[in-house]
């Protein structure tokens, strides 16, 4: 189980991605405040603060992806 999870934020090297831990992160958080926000609406959350933490977690996870494609593509042009 260790090994899944330490895979899941590792990239291509096996080096700890933080970009995926932080996008990780704020989506569980946006996840569990809009959850709690629907059952108990003590709060109400301004929505400039949900749209910035629903982008970083776009960005961290986008991030990601896009150097998966870019490094696909380098190694591509190298071997070619």
């Amino acid at each position: 189980m260790k090994k899944v999870i330490t895979s899941l934020f590792s990239d291509q090297n096996g080096v700890i991605s933080m970009k995926r831990l932080c996008g990780l992160i704020c989506t569980l958080t946006l996840c569990f405040v809009l959850i709690v926000n629907i059952y108990k609406p003590v709060i109400q959350l301004p929505s400039a603060l949900i749209d910035s933490i629903a982008l970083l977690a776009f960005g961290c996870l986008g991030l990601t992806s896009a150097e998966k494609i870019w490094e696909k593509q380098k190694k591509e042009d190298k071997v070619d």
